[in-house]
C-alpha cells in the first residue's frame, strides 16, 4: 500500500478581525503560505499535480476558486490547477484529506492542501445571507425534504453550543475556566517561541494576534450572554480571523525523486456526520469511529487538536473520550488563537505536526466540529 508523508507545514500568523491582515487580498495571504511551503520543502513546484484549498464565504475576493487564484498570484506554475473545498469549518481539513487520498491512491504524487480565510473582508456568514436579495432567507428555508425531517428550528453554531452546554450540563464558570486555560496556553506558546518554526510572518505581522495577556475569570464573569437565558457569550467562543497555511503531501517515489524528507505519515483520516441541529457535537463520534478503525485508544495518542469553536464543544469532547487535558491543544485553541474558518483545518494540522516534533510525541489527532453536523478525524504520525 502507498503512503501520504507530510513533507511540508507552514502558516501565517492568525489576525485579529481588522488587524494586521485585515488588508490583505485572500490571494495573497494563501500565495504568501505556498511561496513559503516551495521554498522550505525545495520541491519543484511544476511537479505539484493539484492544490486543494479550504475555503468558507467564497463570494468576493474569495470567490472564483481561490485556491486555483492563490497559487497564480504566488508566481507559481500555471499548468498546475486548483481546487477549492468547502465542509464549512473542516474545509481545509478535508483539504489534507483529498490530497492524502490522491496519494495513498496512487494517482497522485505530489499535492498541495492547505486553506486561506479573511473574516476581516469577507464577514462571517457571508455565503449563507447572499441569497436574500434573490428571495432566499436561508439555505434550508424553501426545502419539503429539509423541513420535513428537521422543521423550522434554528440552524446555527451559537444554538448547538447552548444546546451542547445544556446536554453535559456545563456551566459558565467551568467554560470560562476553559477559556482563561486557553489564552494562559497561547501567550505561554508565543513568549517561549513554540510557533515560530510554523509560522512564516507577512508585512510585519510576526505573531497571532487573538490572545489576550489581560482576560481573566473577572473580565468574563461580567460579560453579557450571546442570548437571553443562554450560558454562552463571546469569550467562550472562538474568535474571528485572518490566515493562511500550506502543507506538501507527497508519495514515496515523489520523496525519492525530489530529495523530501518525510516529517509525518498520515496514519489515518475520515468523517463521520451527527444531528445537524445540534451540529458541534459530531467531534465526539468521529474520533470514536477514527480510533475504532486504527484499534487505537486516546491513551496512544500523544497531542490532540480540537478547534475551540465554543468552550463547550471540547468540554464535551474531553468528557465523553477520558482524554488527558493536558494532551489537549496544549498551546491554545481557536478561543485564544482565533479561527479564520476555511483555513483553520490547515493551521491545526501545522501546529499538530510541529508540536509532536518538538515533544517527540508519536501520535497526534486533529478534529473539529462542522457546519451540518460533521467532523473530520486526521491522525497523523511523526516519523
Amino acid at each position: 500500500m502507498n503512503e501520504a508523508y507530510i513533507v511540508g507545514a507552514v502558516r501565517t500568523p492568525v489576525g485579529r478581525k481588522n488587524g494586521g491582515l485585515s488588508h490583505a487580498h485572500p490571494a495573497d495571504l494563501g500565495a504568501h503560505a505556498l511561496r513559503e511551503l516551495m521554498a522550505r520543502t525545495g520541491a519543484d513546484p511544476a511537479a505539484v499535480e493539484d492544490v486543494i484549498f479550504g475555503c468558507v464565504d467564497t463570494i468576493g475576493p474569495q470567490a472564483g476558486d481561490i485556491a486555483r487564484t492563490c497559487w497564480l498570484a504566488a508566481g507559481l506554475p500555471e499548468e498546475v490547477p486548483g481546487v477549492t473545498v468547502d465542509r464549512q469549518c473542516g474545509s481545509s481539513q478535508q483539504a489534507l484529506h483529498f490530497a492524502a487520498q490522491a496519494v495513498l491512491s496512487g494517482t497522485a504524487d505530489l499535492v498541495v492542501a492547505g486553506g486561506v480565510q479573511n473574516m476581516s473582508m469577507v464577514p462571517i456568514s457571508s455565503a449563507m445571507l447572499a441569497g436574500r436579495p434573490l428571495g432566499h432567507d436561508t439555505p434550508f428555508a424553501g426545502s419539503k425534504g429539509w423541513s420535513a425531517r428537521y422543521g423550522t428550528r434554528e440552524i446555527s453554531q451559537f444554538a448547538g453550543a447552548e444546546q451542547i452546554a445544556a446536554r453535559w450540563e456545563l456551566s459558565r464558570a467551568e467554560m470560562e475556566a476553559y477559556a482563561c486555560e486557553s489564552h494562559r496556553r497561547a501567550v505561554a506558546a508565543i513568549d517561549t517561541g513554540r510557533f515560530a518554526r510554523e509560522i512564516t510572518p507577512y508585512e510585519g505581522v510576526a505573531a497571532d494576534e487573538g490572545p489576550r495577556r489581560d482576560t481573566g475569570p473577572e473580565r468574563m464573569a461580567a460579560l453579557g450572554t450571546l442570548v437571553d437565558g443562554g450560558r454562552l457569550t463571546a469569550a467562550l467562543a472562538s474568535q474571528i480571523s485572518d490566515g493562511a497555511a500550506a502543507l506538501l503531501v507527497a508519495s514515496p517515489r515523489a520523496v525519492r525523486e525530489h530529495g523530501l524528507t518525510p516529517r509525518a505519515r498520515v496514519h489515518h483520516l475520515s468523517a463521520r456526520g451527527g444531528d445537524p441541529v445540534e451540529m458541534l457535537s459530531a467531534p465526539i463520534p468521529a474520533t470514536a469511529y477514527a480510533l475504532r478503525r486504527t484499534g487505537m485508544t486516546i491513551g496512544d495518542i500523544d497531542t490532540v487538536e480540537i478547534n475551540e469553536a465554543f468552550a463547550p464543544v471540547v468540554l464535551a469532547w474531553l468528557r465523553e473520550t477520558g482524554a488527558d487535558p493536558a494532551r489537549v491543544n496544549p498551546n491554545g485553541g481557536a478561543i485564544a488563537l482565533g479561527h479564520p474558518l476555511g483555513a483553520t483545518g490547515a493551521v491545526l494540522a501545522v501546529k499538530l505536526l510541529h508540536e509532536l516534533e518538538r515533544t517527540g510525541g508519536r501520535y497526534g489527532l486533529q478534529t473539529m466540529c462542522e457546519g451540518g453536523g460533521q467532523a473530520n478525524v486526521t491522525i497523523l504520525e511523526r516519523l
